[in-house]
């Protein structure tokens, strides 16, 4: 009930937000609250998996409200819902590979909060934040053991449903306010999976067994329009 009642506060004031933005005019010293859309790619990968690399692809777009916070338009304050795929990829035939995931992706509704500050003489925006993200497409791929000297336990694929993350980002203005360039990189700050086993096979009846808590890191890479 207590998190039901979170997202509907936060849904509330994110849709609070952009009906100012859309209702309002810009003007030259940024006083006004501004709506934006955004879409591009994430690169994603699993700590604790045992694999390494930001190898997944995913698709991500959202909407969002940006307003100032200070007299001096350099700092800003942003609320987005958007939607976001993450997970994890390897299909490397390097014999050392331990085991190879074939697509697994998971979606998630995020909601970053995030602080902005804006360079003076670039216009460069730097932004550090805390993200609610809610996983509403659970886990789905093909895991392949080849080789098979590492083996995880695929019993229980189950997923936290909601996660908690830092995140730290860019944008870089490419045309007149409007389009800017953004990279934001996202790290779980509480595992988004508990206790996932490993085994990892001398022969077949010795292993070592390994417990790992899991946590999303992503990379996200996207154009904002700006309202």
């Amino acid at each position: 009930m207590v998190k039901k009642r979170i997202n509907h506060i936060i849904l509330c004031l994110l849709l609070l937000l952009c009906g100012r933005a859309l209702a309002q005019k810009p003007n030259n010293d940024g006083g006004a609250i501004r709506a934006y859309l955004s879409a591009g790619a994430t690169f994603s990968q699993i700590e604790g998996d045992m694999l390494k690399g930001y190898k997944k692809l995913g698709f991500g777009a959202g909407i969002g409200a940006i307003t100032p916070i200070s007299t001096t338009g350099r700092w800003h304050l942003s609320i987005e819902m958007g939607y976001a795929e993450r997970g994890v990829r390897e299909r490397s035939r390097d014999i050392l590979t331990q085991y190879r995931i074939k697509g697994m992706t998971m979606g998630y509704i995020d909601i970053p909060l995030m602080i902005h500050f804006t360079d003076p003489y670039g216009g460069v925006m730097v932004g550090a934040g805390l993200c609610y993200g809610v996983l509403v497409r659970k886990p789905h791929g093909t895991i392949q053991y080849s080789p098979t000297y590492v083996v995880p336990d695929t019993s229980n694929m189950g997923f936290e449903r909601n996660d908690i993350a830092a995140t730290l980002g860019l944008r870089f203005p490419i045309w007149k306010q409007h389009l800017w360039l953004h990279m934001r990189w996202q790290y779980s700050l509480m595992p988004v999976k508990r206790d996932w086993i490993f085994r990892e096979y001398r022969t077949t009846d010795d292993y070592t067994e390994y417990h790992n808590d899991c946590y999303n890191n992503s990379i996200t890479l996207r154009l904002i329009w700006r309202m």
